[in-house]
C-alpha cells in the first residue's frame, strides 16, 4: 500500500484548468503528472498492487489518456493489451459502440476478435466522470466474450456519479487512486 504522502505527491501534479473543454468545466490535467517519473510511478504502482496476484488476462484502455496507463499497466500485470479506439482509427474489422459523454454523443470501436472467450479484463481510463466511456468499453469486452472483472481510473469525479453508472453492469469493482468531490 502506497502512503498517504505518496499519493499527495501524485495528487499535487494534477492541474486545474478552467473553462475546457467548455465553459464551466474545470478539467484535470494529467500532463504534469506524467511528465514526473515519480508520480506516474506512484500511479501505476497503486493501480497495479490492486491486481497483483489475480488473474487478469487483458488490459483494454480507452482512447487516449486510458491508452497511456492501459499500456504500462499490461506491462506490469503480465497482461495483454486491448486499444479501445475512436470511429475510424483501426484498421482491421471492428465492433462499434455509440454512448454518450458529459459533452456528447461518442462511439468507440475495438477489433473484433481482440477478446478470447471467457478472458478476464480490466477497463482502465485516466477519468470517470459519468461512466458512459467505460461502460461503453466494457460493451465491446462483453461483446467479444471477455468477462469485465474491474474498471482502474487514475481520477474519479465523484459529484458525476460514473460509479453508479458501472456498479449495475459487468466489472462492478472500481478502483480509482484519486478522487474529487
Amino acid at each position: 500500500m502506497l502512503s498517504a504522502d505518496a499519493l499527495a505527491y501524485a495528487k499535487s501534479k494534477i492541474r486545474d484548468i478552467p473553462d475546457f473543454p467548455t465553459p464551466g468545466i474545470l478539467f484535470k490535467d494529467i500532463t504534469p503528472l506524467l511528465a514526473e517519473p515519480r508520480a506516474f510511478h506512484i500511479v501505476l504502482d497503486s493501480i497495479a498492487e490492486r491486481f497483483i496476484g489475480q488473474h487478469v488476462d487483458v488490459i483494454v484502455g480507452v482512447e487516449a489518456r486510458g491508452f497511456i496507463f492501459g499500456g504500462a499497466l499490461a506491462a506490469r500485470l503480465n497482461a495483454s493489451f486491448v486499444p479501445a479506439r475512436k470511429p475510424g482509427k483501426l484498421p482491421a474489422p471492428s465492433d462499434k459502440v455509440s454512448y454518450k459523454t458529459e459533452y456528447s454523443v461518442a462511439e468507440l470501436e475495438m477489433h473484433k476478435n481482440s477478446i478470447k472467450r471467457g478472458a478476464r479484463v480490466v477497463v482502465v481510463d485516466d477519468v470517470l466522470a459519468t461512466g458512459g466511456t467505460a461502460k461503453a468499453a466494457a460493451e465491446l469486452v462483453t461483446g467479444q466474450g471477455g468477462e469485465v472483472v474491474a474498471y482502474a481510473f487514475v481520477i474519479e469525479l465523484a459529484f458525476l456519479n460514473g460509479r453508479s453508472v458501472l456498479e449495475g453492469g459487468p466489472g462492478r469493482r472500481i478502483e480509482t487512486v484519486i478522487a474529487y468531490g
